[in-house]
């Protein structure tokens, strides 16, 4: 940045501007830190919810290879499951960065969609697996989708942060030094060229 013009103006004008920087970059980092510990929160989760997903697919898949020996494989029971495209998606607003909230639409999974008499219980606990799995996935979706939302949200406010550290508030420093330094410096030069006319009247 030039040197401005050293003048009161300009110096009150720099030290409102500094105050600002200085307040902006105490809100980036307060919504930085706030940001972060909602990801590490959101982090820990989708961790734990793939854990579980892997463990109710092997589980579901074992109940469903189990159906198929005893069973055969009836693909007519397989067409008799509606198919679930029902998805809610709200939002939550965590310092202005839009977090979704996924939930089920319309819940069919009540009704059984297969008569008893050609299915058995590793079918059922097949079909409770996979409902499972479907709920957990929509589950770990959300968390994914808002780590990621998170941690744009969180780089963009390092970026704006560290121009404010860096470069913005140095370089208001330094004009607030320069406009003060010279105005001191006119006022010495001012008081010294009156004390010599004073010399020279008296």
């Amino acid at each position: 940045m030039p040197n401005p013009t050293p003048t009161k103006g300009n110096l009150m004008a720099l030290k409102r501007s500094l105050t600002l920087a200085r307040l902006g970059y105490d809100l980036m980092d307060r919504k930085r830190n706030i940001l972060i510990r909602e990801i590490m929160g959101l982090l820990d989760r989708a961790a734990a919810l793939q854990g579980r997903i892997d463990s109710t697919f092997s589980d579901a898949y074992a109940a469903l290879r189990s159906a198929n020996i005893t069973l055969g494989q009836h693909m007519d029971l397989a067409d008799s499951v509606t198919l679930d495209a029902s998805v809610g998606i709200r939002f939550r607003s965590v310092m202005g960065v839009e977090i979704p909230i996924v939930s089920a639409g319309e819940e069919t999974e009540a009704i059984v969609p297969y008569g008893f008499t050609l299915s058995n219980s590793q079918l059922d606990e097949a079909r409770e697996g996979f409902i499972r799995v479907k709920h957990l996935t929509r589950e770990l979706a959300e968390v994914e989708t808002s780590i990621y939302r998170l941690a744009v949200a969180i780089k963009k406010t390092q970026k704006r942060a560290n121009a404010l550290q860096n470069i913005i508030i140095p370089d208001f420093t330094k004009g607030v030094k320069f406009i003060t330094d010279a105005l001191e410096e006119k006022e010495r030069e001012e008081f010294s060229r009156l004390k010599v006319i004073k010399a020279r009247k008296g």
